[in-house]
Order: C-alpha cells, then sequence, then structure tokens
C-alpha cells in the first residue's frame, strides 16, 4: 500500500473537537428537561392524588362534627320516646265515667281511646294528651319541653312520633294491647335519628 493511500490519523486537535461536540450532544439530551406529554401526566397524577387527599380531609371534617349532633339528636329521641312510654294506656279515655272499671273498649261510657289524639287534645294545654296513642302525628319543629318552652341550643332540630299498634310476643297487633311508638329526631347537617319502644296493657284500668 502506498503512502498516500494510507489512512491518516486526525490531528490531536480535531480529535479532541469531536469529543467536545459529541459531549455536547449528551450534555443538551440530559438539558432537555421534561416534554410536554410528560408534564401533562405529571400534573393529572399530581392532581388525582390532591384531589383525594382533599376528598378524605373533608370527610374527616365533616365526621368529626356529627358524633356530637347525633348524640343531642338520640338524647332528644330518648326523652320523647320516655315521655310517651310513661302515658297511661286505657280502654277509655281519662275523662270516662268507667276508665278504671272498663275491661275492654266496649265497656266505656263514652267513647273509646283510638289512636290519635280526640277531641282537641294537645301536649300542652287542657285538654292535655293523657294516653300512649294521643301522641301519634305530633311533630315540633324546633325542641320544647312539657311546658311548651323552647330549649336553648335546639332550634335547628325537629321531632315527629308515631304511634301504630304491634305484635309483641304472644300479645297480637289485633288485641291492641301492645303499641310500637316511634320517635324520629332530625337536626342540622342531616342527621336523622330513629327509634322504637313499646307499651302494652299492663294496667289496663291504670289512668294515672
Amino acid at each position: 500500500m502506498s503512502a498516500s493511500a494510507r489512512p491518516r490519523a486526525l490531528p490531536a486537535a480535531r480529535r479532541g473537537a469531536g469529543v467536545r461536540a459529541c459531549g455536547g450532544v449528551q450534555a443538551r439530551a440530559r438539558a432537555r428537561g421534561l416534554s410536554l406529554i410528560e408534564l401533562l401526566i405529571f400534573i393529572v397524577v399530581v392532581g388525582a392524588a390532591l384531589a383525594g387527599m382533599l376528598t378524605v380531609f373533608n370527610q374527616a371534617t365533616q365526621a368529626s362534627a356529627d358524633p356530637a349532633l347525633r348524640r343531642q339528636a338520640l338524647a332528644i329521641a330518648e326523652s320523647l320516646l320516655e315521655e310517651v312510654q310513661l302515658m297511661p294506656l286505657t280502654f277509655c279515655r281519662s275523662d270516662d265515667a268507667k276508665v278504671e272499671t272498663a275491661t275492654s273498649a266496649a265497656g266505656c261510657a263514652g267513647t273509646a281511646e283510638a289512636i290519635g289524639p280526640e277531641g282537641g287534645e294537645n301536649r300542652f294545654a287542657t285538654p292535655t294528651f293523657d294516653n300512649v296513642d294521643d301522641y301519634h302525628g305530633y311533630t315540633m319543629a324546633g325542641i320544647v319541653d312539657i311546658n311548651s318552652t323552647a330549649v336553648a341550643g335546639l332550634a335547628g332540630y325537629g321531632a315527629s312520633v308515631a304511634v301504630a299498634a304491634a305484635d309483641l310476643g304472644s300479645i297480637t297487633a289485633a288485641s291492641g294491647d301492645a303499641l310500637r311508638i316511634t320517635v324520629t329526631v332530625t337536626g342540622p347537617g342531616g342527621t336523622r335519628i330513629s327509634l322504637d319502644g313499646y307499651r302494652s296493657r299492663h294496667a289496663p284500668n291504670a289512668s294515672l
């Protein structure tokens, strides 16, 4: 091979320039950063994570106040249910001449007791409720006591009572000797509590 055909080595200066050029391309590749698609994916992932965290935080915040509201509603329901259960359950109205002797509704001198208030009876003024079944259909918006006095701090709550004949052990609903009392209380934040209780005619002539 002649000297003219032999490959010539690049001068050292040009070899260094080539290495620097290659290194510059790699450096520019490393310094390029995120592409638009990568940035969008990053934003979506971070946004979804933040949304999940905020949802959990919001639910935790709401739930932290919920027990207090439910406890208050439960206390109201228990109190009203106890008031109803302590009322007499007689065959006759309390002003009936045979209220303490009648052994069935047929034994009343006048109109026998029935589900719901009779003769304009109400919870506060005369004539007042005198029987468990008189409370059927009773409602109040804003909690008041037995004297019709508003209870401080409970204006945002409401209550209703439903009374119906029910089976209770060996007692059948048809006999009318057992009543199921359902008290429902609503309050702030969608709070809702329902309690059921029973009252049997264990003392049919006890008018007090």
